[in-house]
């Protein structure tokens, strides 16, 4: 199969996967288009993953908001490339008064963001610094908190304790090992949790966290 065709099947299964990117493909060939000139010059993704960088990155940050889809101001800790944040950010672009907040300590990833946000009109906002100066500041701003292969889950839910026990949701991505990091973070003795199977990980979970869901 030639790379054309690989690229263009991995988006059609990426549409399928997460239905709430649907409207925005103009916007998302953008942000892959920006990424890939960006990724020769910085390491925002792993390479092997730009074959399959809609289902990998797109949908599987999609899930996200499709999970909880009245959700519509988001932080996301340590951005890197924008996933999740950006993805939101760009799905929620139509939505007045939506915003989601990524915070990336590393100046040119900062400025990464900062360009796909310019060039697809998310409605994104960049903060540069370290995910304890900047999360704090956003007390009240932000109805949930999310996160994608950053660190372990104990650490995620030491960084957002604070919005966490005043009503903000933590939305974590995780892979196979979700199971040990859930036990090992003690979690669940101070939280209600929820988890939720990957659409695009078949051993991975999306781990939901608050002090109270409520019905």
């Amino acid at each position: 199969m030639s790379a054309d065709r690989e690229l263009a099947r991995d988006r059609a299964q990426a549409l399928e996967l997460a239905p709430a990117l649907r409207p925005f493909v103009r916007e998302l060939a953008l942000y892959e288009a920006l990424l890939r000139k960006w990724q020769k010059s910085i390491n925002l993704v792993a390479p092997g993953t730009l074959p399959t960088l809609w289902t990998r990155h797109f949908a599987d940050s999609a899930q996200v908001l499709e999970r909880f889809p009245n959700v519509e101001k988001w932080a996301d800790l340590g951005a890197g490339a924008g996933f999740p944040g950006m993805v939101l950010a760009i799905c929620l672009r139509e939505r007045p008064g939506a915003k989601v907040h990524l915070i990336e300590s590393d100046q040119r990833k900062a400025s990464f963001l900062r360009a796909v946000s310019r060039e697809t009109g998310a409605p994104a906002e960049i903060h540069l610094g370290r995910i304890e100066t900047e999360l704090p500041k956003l007390e009240g701003s932000v109805d949930a908190v999310t996160a994608r292969a950053l660190a372990p889950l104990s650490q995620l839910v030491e960084w957002s304790r604070e919005l966490l026990l005043k009503s903000t949701v933590g939305v974590f991505l995780k892979g196979e090992d979700w199971a040990i990091e859930l036990t090992d973070s003690k979690v669940a003795d101070n939280f209600q949790v929820r988890t939720f199977a990957s659409r695009t990980h078949s051993s991975g979970r999306i781990i939901a966290i608050a002090r109270d869901f409520g019905v």
